[in-house]
């Protein structure tokens, strides 16, 4: 489906009261058959979201991957300040050395490192600090004994 083009509008025979109505009628057929592409592309591909009652967009029009700009952090800004996620959030482990050698830590990053608990998977926590090296400074937090319901 393609979308409307203000290109494919010409209101040179629509701006002036002496305008030939016949001239007009080609530009103004023109312009509502890219009206007519806009209402179409509601919920189409290359088209527009719909919203609900709401002004809610609903899940079906959601991408499953956002992926922000080229070099670009991705930021989510709740107006509540609390961002929520339902049911399992999944980090990518990193090792220690890709998570020192980063450049873009800032302090309350949170990461699941899989070597750096002795070898063994943790979570870690930037602390705002940096060693003699410059690198960021990870806290671990090791991981306890297994869930269990009893």
């Amino acid at each position: 489906m393609a979308w409307a083009n203000s290109s494919n509008i010409d209101t040179t025979n629509l701006d002036s009261g002496t305008d030939s109505p016949a001239a007009a009628r080609a530009d103004i057929k023109a312009a509502l058959d890219e009206l007519v592409l806009v209402i179409n592309g509601r919920g189409q591909a290359n088209g527009v979201v719909p919203l609900d009652a709401s002004s809610k967009i609903l899940a079906t029009y959601l991408p499953d991957t956002i992926q922000s700009g080229t070099g670009q952090d991705l930021t989510l800004n709740p107006d509540t300040g609390k961002v929520a996620i339902e049911n399992i959030i999944n980090l990518a482990p990193q090792t220690v050395a890709e998570l020192e050698a980063r450049n873009d830590i800032s302090e309350g990053d949170v990461a699941v490192c899989s070597n750096g608990d002795a070898g063994a998977l943790c979570l870690a926590v930037a602390s705002g600090e940096t060693d003699s090296a410059g690198n960021p400074v990870w806290r671990r937090l090791s991981l306890g004994s297994a869930i269990s319901a009893t």
